[in-house]
């Protein structure tokens, strides 16, 4: 979704930040993690995931040309800039957009992008419509199970000194900030945003 104002032109970004879009009321409020930001021409735009029947859903399948919002921001979140080493981004369908900005916002940097999922064919189309058809795609099971996949691509990470950012469901990120730990990476090399966790809506 493109967002368009004279606002946003006047808007200081940095790849990671977010922004929050007013769902039709200052007291309901969906977060975003903007995938480019033109200054000249005053325009952003964010890949958002209809996930249920919330009111974040429900704006998203109804956004169209002209429909006009509130747009907060942006402020920081992930913020990667002084990241040593190549990049490592682990997160879920929350997380695409991330993966974008990051991949285009440092083309001097090597950045490797795994995601879980629970459609994995939108999933791959939304991939390669943004050119990350390299992503790697992890079809998420109720057992966590695809959990032991994500972990097995770590190790080579951790000797190629990539910093780690961890984001999209909570619960993922914790299991995989742990096992960093347990295989001793610095704290400096690990960068965590939870998007969203089972039972609480509007995680921002």
């Amino acid at each position: 979704i493109t967002l368009e104002g004279p606002d946003l032109r006047n808007s200081v970004w940095t790849p990671g930040d977010k922004v929050q879009i007013a769902m039709g009321s200052a007291f309901i409020a969906r977060t975003y993690t903007p995938i480019d930001w033109d200054r000249d021409a005053g325009r952003a735009r964010i890949l958002g995931y209809a996930h249920g029947d919330g009111p974040g859903s429900a704006w998203l399948m109804s956004a169209g040309p002209g429909v006009e919002c509130d747009v907060f921001g942006p402020r920081a979140s992930i913020d990667v800039s002084r990241a040593a080493g190549p990049l490592a981004l682990f997160g879920d369908e929350t997380s695409i957009g991330l993966g974008y900005s990051l991949a285009h916002s440092y083309p001097q940097r090597t950045v490797t992008c795994s995601f879980e999922t629970g459609d994995f064919a939108a999933a791959q189309r939304a991939l390669a419509r943004l050119g990350l058809a390299e992503a790697a795609l992890f079809r998420r099971r109720q057992d966590e199970g695809h959990l032991d996949q994500m972990e097995a691509v770590l190790p080579a990470l951790i000797d190629a000194g990539a910093s780690f950012v961890l984001t999209g469901r909570a619960a993922a990120i914790q299991r995989l900030r742990q096992r960093l730990r347990s295989r001793a990476v610095p704290s400096n090399r690990i960068s965590t945003k939870a998007y969203w966790a089972a039972g609480k809506p509007g995680l921002d």
